[in-house]
């Protein structure tokens, strides 16, 4: 089966768009991909139709908006099977959903113990595991990764290995953003069980969910974090899954409304899952344009998606390796569609702005990624990144204003 791309692009409006009178050509979709009008029409209808606080009130719209609200979870649970709707936690994205994580770790992490990272993270999932070890005292170790841009296995599994029973925490990205890697994580995850059975394991799934059909049973993992806004809903609104009995006694993130059951002037008990970690009015919206998006995805056959995704991925790649003066950054075997790169002229800044004129959207910079892009030497990046609505008119667009730009900075 394949996908009529034609027909899936006519549901986003913005890509109808013009950028100083030229056509808009999206290439930035690892930053934030575009919104179906389904899920702008599911922010409409609840802001016009039910916009009311969830939970305890007593009249019709907050019985309605509770209704979307509580059925979103629903939603989400399903699409990456977790075992229980009240192991679906919202946040307000990947950061804040790592950073749970990580902040409850640090009440629990002694000087003794060990915690792994890799070169392929992104800040949010590097940062918060340096705090959360300076906190305790524990060791962060960071795998290293191969000239491909793929965390090197045989380094990995021998400092598992090394660390053993003293290892309590291992956090790494589905994929990363900075260079598009897959990483194995089911077989990470194994060698992880056999070799550290004490330690934990996060996985970082902002670029992967929109890429993959993600199942947190198949993986094995403990925690799954995600952001709507990479997967076609909202900004601001994100999901930590974690397993049901680590969350139950897992510290609290923050304290306030709805999260406690009982409050006295003297203390307070915290709520049953998953409202403990939820304090204050939530993303209401934004949970409810999450579901209509997983929704909408899921109306789509995945491996079709996965096909597509593949073949424009190949597309580009073919086009940019005989450009001439261009090189990628990032050539793992595995890879989604991301296509991070620098030229012989110019910096990726400029790149970027005289593709923008050009109507063409890409991401420069070091892609909250600095650590890495020293690995490679470099300051920085121009990266294309696609989505099921690329197309190939996309990438022939893209690489014709590139020549462009080549000329210009010559």
């Amino acid at each position: 089966m394949s996908l009529d791309i034609s027909a899936i692009r006519k549901q986003f409006p913005i890509l109808s768009e013009k950028i100083d009178g030229q056509p808009l050509v999206y290439l930035d979709n690892a930053a934030t991909t575009q919104k179906p009008q389904c899920v702008i029409d599911a922010l409409v209808s609840y802001y016009k139709e039910c916009n009311s606080n969830v939970h305890r009130g007593a009249h019709s719209l907050a019985d309605e908006s509770t209704r979307r609200f509580e059925a979103a979870r629903d939603t989400v649970a399903d699409f990456i099977h977790a075992p229980a709707r009240e192991e679906v936690i919202w946040t307000t994205g990947t950061t804040e959903s790592i950073n749970l994580v990580a902040i409850g770790a640090s009440k629990q992490l002694i000087a003794s113990d060990h915690v792994i990272t890799t070169a392929l993270e992104h800040h949010a999932n590097l940062v918060p595991w340096q705090e959360a070890c300076k906190v305790s005292g524990a060791t962060l170790h960071i795998a290293p990764i191969n000239d491909k841009g793929e965390l090197d296995l045989e380094i990995f599994d021998a400092l598992v290995s090394k660390l053993g029973d003293d290892l309590k925490f291992v956090s790494f990205a589905h994929v990363s953003n900075a260079l598009g890697t897959i990483n194995p994580v089911e077989r990470l995850i194994k060698t992880i069980r056999a070799q550290a059975p004490n330690a934990l394991v996060l996985v970082d799934g902002a670029q992967g969910v929109a890429h993959a059909n993600v199942n947190v049973e198949k993986l094995g993992c403990d925690f799954y974090a995600f952001s709507a806004h990479k997967v076609f809903g909202p900004t601001g609104i994100g999901v930590l899954w974690g397993k049901q009995a680590l969350l139950e006694n897992w510290p609290v993130w923050k304290t306030g409304g709805e999260m406690i059951s009982t409050v006295t002037y003297e203390s307070a008990e915290w709520n049953v899952l998953p409202y403990r970690f939820e304090a204050g009015t939530p993303n209401i919206a934004g949970a409810i344009g999450l579901a209509a998006a997983l929704e909408w995805l899921s109306g789509f056959d995945t491996q079709a998606i996965i096909d597509h995704e593949a073949k424009i991925m190949a597309y580009a790649t073919e086009q940019a390796e005989a450009f001439d003066g261009l090189t990628i950054i990032g050539n793992a075997e595995d890879k989604v569609g991301v296509l991070s790169f620098i030229m012989d002229e110019g910096h990726s800044a400029d790149i970027g702005f005289l593709l923008d004129r050009q109507g063409i959207a890409i991401r420069t910079g070091s892609h909250c990624a600095e650590p890495l892009m020293g690995r490679f030497k470099i300051s920085g990046t121009a990266r294309a990144s696609f989505s099921l609505y690329t197309s190939k008119d996309d990438i022939d667009a893209f690489f014709k204003a590139l020549r462009k730009v080549k000329m210009m900075l010559a």
